[in-house]
């Protein structure tokens, strides 16, 4: 780290143990993920106050290069374990190496890209109403079966009307999956 870490203690007294705690969990962040430069680490006692119920709070923010940053600082109020100071400083820094684990992925390039679904039309129903046909932005055709249509949303459908749709090959050629009819604006 270029800049030590800045550990705070508020309401409890400072104790070496958790201090030592504290930095084997950011040796370990940075020895898997690489440089943070810099950190803070705010401790909370229980106290008297009564929204936390007598639970610790640990807060973590950390610099990362490139101008990113990780910030923990959510306490679950309904999790009892944070009674435990030594539980509460795993579990936020369990959370801060998901975090980091992200951040570290965005800075090298590594995100998942998700294909867009498809949009369509319906094109035509068939008059028995077991299934129809949607035209795609390309101009093609693709079969769709009533079982298709996501929340029963088969009979609200009529030509014309904006759908998305996972498109798959079917028996006698490509046919839509998973069709979802869309609102007026495009909006799913």
């Amino acid at each position: 780290m270029q800049t030590l870490i800045d550990i705070t203690f508020h309401e409890m007294d400072s104790s070496p143990a958790f201090e030592e705690r504290i930095l084997r969990h950011v040796v370990e962040l940075e020895e898997r993920f690489g440089r943070i430069i810099s950190g803070r680490v705010v401790v909370t006692g229980p106290g008297e106050r009564h929204r936390t119920g007598g639970l610790y709070d640990v807060r973590i923010h950390l610099s990362l290069p490139e101008g990113r940053e990780v910030h923990v600082d959510r306490l679950s109020h309904d999790d009892e374990r944070y009674a435990d100071v030594g539980y509460a400083i795993n579990d936020t820094f369990k959370r801060a190496r998901r975090q980091l684990q992200d951040e570290v992925r965005k800075l090298h390039g590594d995100v998942k890209r998700h294909e867009p679904e498809p949009h369509g039309r319906v094109l035509r129903i068939d008059p028995n109403g077991d299934f129809g046909f949607i035209e795609t932005s390309d101009g093609r055709e693709i079969y769709f079966h009533r079982n298709s249509v996501l929340n029963d949303g088969f009979a609200r459908l009529e030509p014309g009307a904006p759908v998305t749709f996972a498109e798959e090959m079917g028996e006698k050629g490509p046919q839509a999956s998973t069709v979802k009819p869309m609102g007026k604006r495009g909006m799913v």
